[in-house]
This record gives structure tokens, sequence and C-alpha cells, in this order.
């Protein structure tokens, strides 16, 4: 009697768990295992770089660092939760971005305005699969979010720095390369232009458009050209092709020159290190956070509250910034970055987004 009813009680249970199976995909709430590390979330995430590429230690880059970080936090593995295609060419944005969509990922993500035209397209014809945009505005899509960054207050505080740096040598000239002419840069060339400015009125500043995200060796003519007309300091905007303005700048120091460049995006002063030493030829980053951008977007996916629309980054929330170690700042420097973020924050200062222009791009305010 015993033993019927210890195989009733086993054939009961094993009918209460087929009766729990399901053959539905795993949702993000599901915890599977890998490699003996729980995880706390299952969802899959893909991202499309521009043509600057995965390593342009810029937007690229620090974009997919933000997935990482959020999958290691959750367990995620790479190649099986997040993966990313590589875009040699625009015209690899649209097939990139369909790829990941037919694979059916949570999450689609792409950094720069590039991609606007891109995006439109192929999140109409999935409008099932969650987008997300870096540096793009305007897209009334339910299903694509747009993160944004104020780029200008960022850069009125590195223009501070270069403003100080010119004076401090005497040469009352800095400079810009920008990637691409673009609504998003004219933010970047207005802030560097009016903190500039706010420091030293009388300054030239020599500004060149390399038209090229992923183009070291303009990026490294260019620079030439700006420190030969006298340049002390080149705020280089450029992903990849920024690159080039530091190996410049890098190379000439170690000559005994003494110029320098504000890196982008992320902190580049790693990039920028040269002699024996260890110094850096950057002078300091204006960073902006995208990796937060995607890391926050990675986590509404898990929570459930992606929604599409616009977020902004600014100044006050750390969104735009100058990295927290700054090594070739003074406390002079830091103090001035200081004044100039409290006055923007405060709405004492408001930094345009229009930048001014000339016919030879270089200008004299005085």
């Amino acid at each position: 009697m015993k033993k019927f009813f210890r195989i009733a009680l086993i054939a009961m249970l094993a009918i209460a768990l087929v009766g729990c199976t399901s053959n539905e995909t795993p949702t993000g709430t599901d915890t599977p295992t890998t490699g003996g590390t729980e995880q706390t979330a299952s969802i899959n995430v893909g991202f499309v770089t521009d043509t600057g590429g995965i390593d342009d230690k810029s937007f690229n880059q620090t974009s997919y660092e933000g997935i990482k970080r959020f999958a290691s936090e959750n367990g995620l593995v790479e190649g099986t939760n997040f993966s990313y295609l590589q875009s040699s060419g625009e015209e690899q944005y649209v097939p990139n971005l369909s790829q990941f969509a037919e694979e059916g990922v949570d999450l689609v993500a792409a950094a720069g305005y590039l991609f606007q035209g891109a995006i439109e397209e192929v999140a109409k014809a999935y409008p099932d699969v969650n987008f997300l945009v870096i540096d793009v505005a305007g897209i009334d899509i339910p299903n694509v979010q747009t993160a944004n960054f104020a780029v200008n207050e960022g850069s009125y505080l590195v223009g501070v720095v270069a403003g100080k740096k010119a004076i401090e040598a005497g040469t009352n000239h800095v400079g810009m390369v920008i990637g691409q002419e673009s609504e998003s840069m004219n933010g970047f060339w207005a802030g560097y232009q009016e903190g500039v400015w706010s420091v030293c009125p009388d300054c030239v500043i020599s500004y060149d458009n390399a038209n090229n995200f992923g183009d070291t060796a303009v990026g490294k003519t260019l620079a030439q050209k700006q420190f030969e007309a006298g340049a002390t300091v080149i705020f280089a905007c450029a992903g990849a092709t920024g690159n080039g303005v530091i190996q410049e700048a890098a190379e000439r120091r170690t000559n005994g020159e003494d110029v320098w460049v504000i890196g982008v995006d992320t902190d580049q002063y790693d990039l920028g290190i040269y002699g024996e030493n260890g110094e850096s030829c950057i002078l300091t980053s204006m960073m902006k956070r995208v990796d937060t951008a995607t890391y926050n977007a990675c986590q509404q996916i898990l929570d459930g509250t992606f929604k599409g629309g616009n977020i902004d980054y600014t100044l006050a929330d750390e969104g735009v910034g100058l990295p927290d170690e700054n090594p070739n700042l003074t406390e002079e420097d830091l103090a001035a970055v200081e004044e100039a973020k409290e006055a923007i924050i405060s709405g004492e200062v408001t930094v345009s987004t229009t930048p001014q222009t000339s016919a030879d791009n270089e200008l004299i305010i005085g």
C-alpha cells in the first residue's frame, strides 16, 4: 500500500511539472545561469557602430561600454545576450540595424546623428522592436528613444580651460577639429567658442571640418595645420579622426612643443600618453556620458519601462562635464571650471547652441 502511494505521488508531481512547462520565449524576468553565475536578467541587445568603429576611443566605444557595464552587473554574456555590428560605410546602417531587428533582440542601439534616417526606416519596419539612438532628436516613433546631451554646456567648460592655457602660453590662439557639420556639432562649436571667449575675449579660434569620423590621417593633417598656425590647444570632436589630432600633439610634445589636445566623449587621457614618463598631451576631455544612455536604456528594457521619446542629459545631472581626474589642470583651472559650471547650472550663464561663423572660420573677438 505504501509503495502504491509513493508511485501515485510521483506521478502527480510529474503531471504538475509538465503543466508548468511552457514553450514561450524567455522574457527579461527569467534568471538562467551561465558558468555558475546567476543571471538577474535575460535580455538581448544589439549595438551598431557608425564608420568610426567599435574601438574609436570615443562615442562608439563608450556607448558599447555602457551596454557591457549593464551586462557585467546582470550576468549577461557577449555573443549570447549582447553583441555589436561594425559599419564600414553609411550604406551598412540599414542592413546592420535590420539584422538585429530580424533576430528579435529586445533593444537595438546606435550612436550618432548619422543614423537618423536609417533608424526611422528600420524602426517603422519593425514596430515591435525597441530602438535607442544617441545624438538624434525629432524622431516621433513610439518604439524609438533618442538620447541627447547638452554638449554646448560641457564644451563651454573645456573652452574655459583652452582659453586660460592660450593666455598662459602667450599665444591667444586655440583650435577645433570636428568630424562633420551637424546640429550636434554646432552645439560643441558654440559652447567652445563662448567658453574660450569668456576668459580670453581676443583669442583666435581656428576651425576645420574633417568631414569624416574615421580618418586618423586627416585628423593628423588638420592638427599640423592648426598647430603651425599658432594654436596652443585643439578641441578634437571627430571620433577616430580625432585620434590623429592626438597623435600629432603627442609627437610635438615629445619634441618639446607646448601644445595640447582636449579629448571628447570619454576621458582620453591614456590615449595621449607619450614618452618614458607617461605624460599625456590630453589637457582634459569633454565627457559626454553616452555610456549612461545605453546603460539606462538596457535597465529600462529589463524593468519594462522603456518608451519612445527624447531624454536630455545636461550639466546639472552630470550628463556632460570633465573627468573626475585632470592631471594636467592646475587648481586655478579647476576653480575656473567650477565657477563656470555653477553659473550655467544656476542660469546665470546661458550657453548658445548656435556658433558664430566667418568666411574663413577663424575669428577674433575683442
